[in-house]
């Protein structure tokens, strides 16, 4: 009965980071069942035995990978102490991070697709981004709650905004320019360069 247990926990697991991995790469509307239980090596009865439906594989994946963000941001945090801003903005506008789709930034990657999905799914953002400019508000300067909050969302709007853009272009030098041209906009944004 372990063993059993143990192999539906790996399926289920595997469907999850299948489905994260596609959404992210391809969007919603890109992408199939029949090819997420094949890249997770389950069939598509697995499938919606795991995750219900495709409306849910994305729902569960985009909690996935906003819990990585919310991760993420402390530990940038605590590893980087005052730089941590500078340092977290260099590796979201970065190369490596924009070529990545599939392993990339979920609020990036999936917010234009919660745009048009199922109410459930965009309470669930509304809730996982709230706590993560909530978690990068604490690590911002300025004189209130209210401040560094505002700060937070801007910081996160340049980030995303300009991830977004750089990924549809088709010029990869052109990419580096509008991400290279955004970070001090982001970094001015956080410490309070234009939100006094």
């Amino acid at each position: 009965m372990a063993k059993q247990q143990l192999r539906k926990a790996e399926t289920h697991r595997a469907l999850l980071n299948a489905s994260s991995r596609a959404f992210r790469s391809e969007g919603f509307s890109g992408v199939g069942v029949d090819a997420i239980a094949k890249a997770a090596g389950a069939t598509s009865g697995a499938f919606y035995a795991h995750l219900g439906s495709k409306d849910g594989a994305f729902h569960a994946a985009l909690e996935l990978g906003l819990n990585e963000v919310i991760e993420t941001v402390p530990a940038y945090q605590d590893q980087h102490g005052a730089g941590w801003v500078e340092a977290f903005a260099r590796y979201y506008l970065g190369a490596a991070h924009r070529k990545d789709r599939a392993c990339g930034c979920a609020m990036t990657a999936m917010s234009p697709d919660v745009a048009r999905a199922k109410p459930d799914t965009r309470a669930l953002y509304d809730q996982k981004m709230r706590a993560i400019a909530a978690l990068i508000a604490k690590g911002l300067p300025g004189e209130t709650d209210v401040l560094r909050l505002n700060r937070a969302w801007a910081f996160l709007s340049v980030l995303i905004g300009a991830l977004t853009t750089a990924r549809a272009l088709s010029d990869d030098q052109l990419a580096e320019t509008l991400t290279s041209a955004a970070l001090p906009v982001a970094l001015a944004a956080a410490t309070g360069g234009f939100l006094s």
